[in-house]
């Protein structure tokens, strides 16, 4: 089965042949890349609603998604985080330099503020939340293609928490995720599992917070996230 289902063809590079929404305007072209069909065609029905965007291409993993942004040059790839043929936080830094007139914007079930942060730094201008997708994709979408940077409202303090947190005690973005789960009051080894990372290793990120941070409990930690806002719904 092929990977990726090819919806129209590209726009030629004459301004008489780009399309047009209603308002006269040059249509966002979008790449939708997410491995569940279900996903795609919500996805689908959703921007088919507006008349600014057009769907150009599918894909269904990360390969596919990194073909079709080169085959089709779309203003905007909306990349789903967890997809099977590599890893899309790597993909985001990559097509970012090799097709450059592509925005990405991502669309996860992860609202893990660690993750915005990664996909973010790597060059995606959006992160929304598939839950909140009817109404917060178009907006990313047009965002981003206007170089303009979108996060879900519901994600967006944490974020900046975070932000705050690696800026003020030097902890890496791996380091606050072990935090964060050592607060909700995993174990190491419950963190190692979800992070696919060793034990020890996991118990030398504990080490590195405990001194960075001066706390030597989980008590202290919790009360440090909270105050934080790394624990906010």
């Amino acid at each position: 089965m092929s990977s990726h289902l090819h919806l129209a063809a590209p726009a030629t590079d004459t301004l008489e042949q780009t399309p047009e929404s209603r308002s006269g305007h040059a249509l966002i072209r979008i790449v939708v890349a997410d491995d569940h069909a279900l996903i795609r065609r919500s996805v689908r029905q959703l921007l088919e609603a507006e008349s600014d965007v057009e769907l150009i291409a599918e894909a269904d993993d990360v390969l596919g998604a990194s073909r079709q942004v080169h085959g089709t040059n779309p203003d905007v790839l909306v990349l789903d985080l967890t997809m099977p043929g590599g890893s899309s936080i790597e993909a985001i830094g990559r097509l970012r330099e090799e097709a450059p007139g592509t925005q990405i914007v991502v669309m996860t079930m992860d609202d893990s503020p660690v993750f915005a942060q990664r996909a973010l730094a790597a060059g995606a201008l959006g992160y929304v939340s598939k839950e909140l997708a009817d109404t917060e994709l178009p907006e990313a979408v047009r965002a981003a293609a206007a170089g303009e940077q979108y996060v879900s409202p519901r994600l967006a303090p944490r974020l900046d928490a975070l932000n705050r947190s690696l800026t003020e005690n030097l902890l890496t973005p791996r380091e606050v995720e072990v935090l964060r789960l050592i607060a909700f009051g995993h174990t190491s080894v419950e963190i190692a599992r979800k992070l696919h990372l060793s034990p020890r290793t996991v118990e030398t990120h504990r080490a590195h917070v405990h001194r960075k941070l001066g706390l030597t409990t989980r008590a202290e930690l919790v009360r440090y996230a909270l105050r934080r806002g790394l624990l906010g719904g």
